[in-house]
């Protein structure tokens, strides 16, 4: 099925599940991926990369699971760290719903997942973590990057996984040149994936 799907609202596939079982942190997780939403049929390679890092993942705070599709980023932290309350969004009303279902199924009560639009626009962030929707378009990365960045709270990081080939080294440049007073660097460095963090700074400008 073309993938384009996973960034519609609606997705116009027919609605089927695949069990997906992975390990993270020595934790396994059942979740049910769903068609129509990103990597709908297995834990996508990028996202394997990032929970690999779950020595990263914050112990308390608000956290913005950035486009969470089915929800293996977002229910990954919230179940191993119940003192956070992590919000997983996407404009997909199928992921949302996933999610929502997955986070119940793993007993992740922190976890409340939402489409974008209904995220409360005065929600501050500890951490962002994403998978990013890369082939929306360079232009609409880099607004989705404008939106949340900026929410990160003092010290916030955001930890990004990208695809060298789809444009890890532009996005880390880019982000240096937007964010010049966040510090960017490359954290994790996986067969073609990059794993960016931005850290916001001890005070925002307007402070």
């Amino acid at each position: 099925m073309p993938q384009e799907h996973y960034f519609s609202s609606e997705p116009e596939a027919k609605k089927t599940e695949t069990q997906i079982s992975f390990d993270v942190a020595g934790q396994n997780f059942l979740m049910a991926g769903v068609s129509g939403s990103f990597s709908a049929t297995k834990l996508d390679p990028g996202t394997r990369v990032l929970l690999g890092h779950w020595a990263l993942f914050p112990k308390d705070g608000n956290v913005l699971d950035l486009g969470c599709g089915w929800g293996p980023i977002g229910i990954s932290i919230a179940r191993l760290k119940p003192e956070t309350k992590v919000f997983s969004i996407d404009i997909n009303n199928r992921s949302v719903d996933q999610t929502t279902a997955n986070a119940k199924q793993a007993g992740a009560k922190n976890l409340t997942a939402s489409l974008a639009h209904e995220l409360p626009e005065d929600l501050r962030f500890s951490a962002i973590w994403s998978n990013p929707p890369i082939r929306i378009g360079k232009a609409a990365l880099h607004e989705l990057m404008l939106t949340y960045i900026p929410r990160l709270e003092p010290l916030g990081r955001a930890y990004l996984v990208v695809q060298k080939n789809l444009g890890s080294d532009s996005l880390q440049r880019w982000l240096e040149a937007t964010f010049p007073d966040h510090r960017v660097r490359r954290v994790g460095t996986e067969k073609t994936f990059r794993v960016i963090e931005v850290i916001s700074p001890a005070t925002h400008p307007s402070s």
